[in-house]
């Protein structure tokens, strides 16, 4: 098949969420159906031709493929690395057989950097399941008070939805206003106190090895168990990051001020623990755990993922703390038979104390894109797609050098001070279907994510391929 229709056969795909160039491929369909999926990616920003019927590749197994030949793979990442001080750590390996094709200290712990979202994510899908959902609620509290109880849900919005947008419905504060004041009004109570339940997260509410200027810069907000838009002081404006101090008493006062719009005169009370078995006034719910773990690898959403960490942490039976999400996650992944290399500090990759090798990176999206694993298959659509969508979107493999891998590369960034990587999956040009992770930097002077995205590129343009393999 020529290469320019190859390309644009599978460019086609990838817009439409289909991370697939055959049929019955291992990843045949990434994305399951479902109403909150996020939309493709825009084609605005590139000029695609209708690719003619007779350019489809045959359906075919992708064990039928060739795996490409290590040592012609090998050297031409090896020219594009460069010498042996240059500070990339890398791997590629078989997405089917897990068999290492390209090796450069694959199995030297690295600063993984926002890639440790991939590890959270297989946890959190794998422990608590795709369907899972986060509950926040209003209860009936001692004295004529209520109580705002937070269960962790990252989701919760004061913003008002907006049809059409492409993204998911978030929960309500305003729903959850609107079924509480309804409750009250049928009891006959039109003025209240409501105090607030923070208490299903415990410990700091920030990592060790976290920045002090994360929160001040808006990288991530205090982390509770009770937030509203992510703690952010304008929610609604994109270019001002900053976040609240406090982002619980926030929430509290938020709620209050909707209740009395909604009429029922309320007041922000203090910090409580609702009792068990209470009266529930009003509750609303995230989305899916699938459809969060899509948004927080496309977006890199820091907020999300210490969110879903503590998930892991909760269904595992432990206290919502750092330390404990990061345990159960590498708990989680254990059970999975892929924690080898892998150690963790938090679920979002901003702690410069977390260590990930690159072969545990690749041998974890290698499992989330098995098709005898579909609980996990979130963590491989939400990979943003090379060129066009999340934290890759342009001008990310925009460059001569990269375009090749453009559309035909899904991968997870990470950015530190020091540290570039990018971890996920590339169809090679014989349509085999790799994984591959590249770690650059120490913490330590420059790094340019540009040439992570020419080693994708490379592994994607590889059509270097010998006969099938045997084994897949």
């Amino acid at each position: 098949m020529p290469g320019r229709g190859r390309a644009l056969m599978v460019l086609s795909l990838s817009l439409l969420n289909v991370f697939t160039v055959t049929a019955g491929l291992a990843v045949a369909k990434l994305t399951p159906d479902r109403h909150l999926s996020p939309q493709p990616p825009s084609v605005a920003a590139r000029d695609l031709v209708r690719v003619p019927a007779s350019l489809a590749i045959p359906a075919a197994d992708p064990a039928s493929r060739p795996l490409p030949d290590a040592s012609t793979l090998a050297g031409r990442l090896t020219d594009l690395i460069g010498g042996p001080r240059a500070k990339i750590n890398a791997v590629v390996i078989d997405a089917a057989t897990r068999r290492p094709l390209f090796e450069r200290r694959a199995d030297r712990p690295a600063t993984p950097a926002s890639t440790t979202k991939l590890v959270t994510s297989v946890a959190a899908l794998a422990s608590v399941g795709p369907a899972h959902r986060i509950t926040t609620q209003v209860v009936q509290g001692a004295g004529g008070r209520i109580v705002l109880v937070g269960g962790g849900d990252p989701t919760l919005t004061a913003l008002p939805a907006r049809a059409g947008d492409g993204r998911p419905r978030w929960a309500s504060l305003l729903g959850l206003a609107q079924q509480t004041a309804t409750a009250l009004k049928v009891s006959g109570v039109r003025q209240v106190h409501v105090d607030y339940d923070a208490s299903a997260y415990q410990g700091p509410r920030t990592a060790a090895g976290w920045k002090p200027n994360y929160v001040p810069d808006g990288e991530v907000a205090p982390v509770s168990a009770l937030a509203v838009d992510e703690g952010r002081v304008s929610p609604g404006d994109s270019s001002k990051r900053t976040r609240v101090s406090d982002p619980p008493a926030a929430a509290v006062k938020q709620f209050a001020q909707l209740l009395s719009e909604n009429g029922v005169s309320a007041k922000p009370g203090r910090r409580t623990t609702a009792q068990k078995g209470a009266v529930r006034l009003g509750a609303v719910q995230s989305p899916p755990m699938s459809v969060l773990v899509e948004h927080l690898m496309t977006e890199s959403d820091n907020d999300v993922a210490e969110a879903v960490a503590r998930q892991v942490a909760l269904k595992l039976g432990r206290p919502a703390t750092f330390a404990d999400a990061a345990q159960a996650v590498q708990q989680a992944v254990a059970k999975l038979g892929v924690a080898e290399g892998v150690s963790v500090n938090d679920g979002s990759g901003l702690s410069t104390r977390n260590r990930i090798t690159p072969l545990a990176l690749a041998r974890l999206t290698s499992l989330a894109a098995d098709d005898e694993h579909p609980e996990l298959r979130s963590a491989v659509t939400g990979l943003p797609v090379a060129g066009f969508s999340g934290t890759l979107g342009l001008p990310r493999f925009g460059a001569a050098s990269s375009q090749a891998g453009a559309g035909m590369v899904r991968a997870k960034t990470g950015t530190l001070a020091g540290v570039s990587t990018l971890a996920g999956l590339a169809y090679d040009a014989d349509g085999r279907l790799l994984a591959f992770a590249f770690m650059a930097g120490d913490g330590e002077g420059p790094v340019d994510p540009g040439k992570l995205d020419q080693l994708a590129a490379a592994v994607a343009a590889c059509g270097c391929g010998g006969a099938p393999s045997a084994g897949g």
